[in-house]
């Protein structure tokens, strides 16, 4: 469980700042949007690889300069 403690001068807005962003470094944003539909294992290779080509396509586009 991530918890975050605020200082006795610390603002609550800071706080969620904090916060957030603590939930960004652990990915937990895109895990929820991952797990919001059920998606079939097959789809989720296909979405995995596709995203490797894209990746690859652009190191090398970007390797010639």
């Amino acid at each position: 469980m991530i918890e975050i403690r605020l200082n006795k001068r610390e603002d609550l807005q800071r706080g969620l700042r904090r916060l957030k962003k603590v939930l960004l470094r652990e990915k937990l944003f895109e895990e929820l949007r991952n797990r919001r539909h059920f998606q079939k294992p097959s789809a989720k290779r296909r979405a995995k690889a596709k995203a490797a080509r894209f990746n690859a396509m652009l190191r090398q586009r970007h390797s010639e300069w």
